[in-house]
């Protein structure tokens, strides 16, 4: 998958990963159709960085989160 292209199809897998790799228990409160295709850079950015570690924090996991809520919308 090429993900330097910012269509919605791949902002739809990176959700899909990052909910994956933070085991959020509350996914289903973040879906892909909530992120639009024109932060797709900054969600690129968050994307490369969870994927980055095996391991998240607390602390990590709530402030990761916390990103993604203002790239919502």
């Amino acid at each position: 998958m090429d993900l330097n292209q910012p269509t919605q199809e791949n902002v739809e897998y990176m959700i899909e990963t990052i909910k994956s790799k933070l085991r959020m228990a509350t996914g289903s409160a973040m879906q892909a159709s909530g992120f639009s295709v024109d932060k797709y850079e900054d969600l690129k950015d968050i994307y490369d960085m969870i994927n980055s570690k095996e391991r998240f924090s607390i602390s990590e996991v709530e402030a990761l989160v916390s990103e993604l809520g203002k790239l919502r919308g």
